[in-house]
């Protein structure tokens, strides 16, 4: 029983703080160029066990309308139902199922994303990036996220043939998460 107690003590919950991360993507273009974006909206909660990480757990939340290319008419479209279909889906979310921590503070974090209601296992290689008091006080922790995709298995399948051969827009969607985290008292 004392086992049990010190494990359930050592979890604490931090806050995403919203205004301090951001989710980005890459993706092939003409299949020489990478188009970058990013979502500028993400949420969440992550609890965090000391004692044994891997009974740690993550749940973000990712505003879909907040996708920035930097390329007013490619966001439009990228928001429209040939892609993310904002309307019908207006989150995309990830859910951790396991947690196995890999030393000097990295993880592999097993979960379930969801991109225009369809759901997949993905494995992020996460990063703590350290701990901090901020000048109001509150102590912060900073992650970093990384993973890959194939954005047809999302339902994700617009395209178009290039006369010189190949595609516009490559399938393999690279993911880069900065978390920073506010712990909760």
């Amino acid at each position: 029983m004392a086992n049990e107690a010190q494990t359930a003590t050592a979890t604490s919950t931090w806050d995403i703080d919203p205004a301090h991360t951001l989710a980005e993507f890459s993706v092939k273009h003409m299949m020489i160029a990478t188009v970058r974006g990013r979502f500028g909206k993400v949420s969440g909660q992550i609890q965090m066990n000391e004692a044994d990480p891997s009974l740690s757990s993550v749940e973000v939340e990712i505003d879909a309308a907040s996708l920035d290319t930097r390329e007013d008419r490619r966001d439009t479209h990228l928001r429209s139902a040939d892609f993310l279909e904002v309307e019908a889906h207006p989150t995309i979310t990830f859910r951790s199922k396991r947690v196995v921590p890999k030393g000097d503070n990295r993880y592999e974090v097993t979960g379930a994303l969801t991109i225009r209601g369809v759901t997949r296992e993905v494995v992020l290689t996460v990063t703590e990036e350290g701990r901090a008091k901020s000048p109001w006080g509150q102590e912060v922790v900073g992650f970093t996220a990384d993973t890959k995709i194939d954005r047809l298995d999302y339902g994700l399948k617009w395209n178009q043939a290039l006369e010189t051969g190949g595609v516009l827009v490559g399938n393999e969607v690279k993911i880069h998460i900065e978390v920073e985290a506010i712990k909760q008292v």
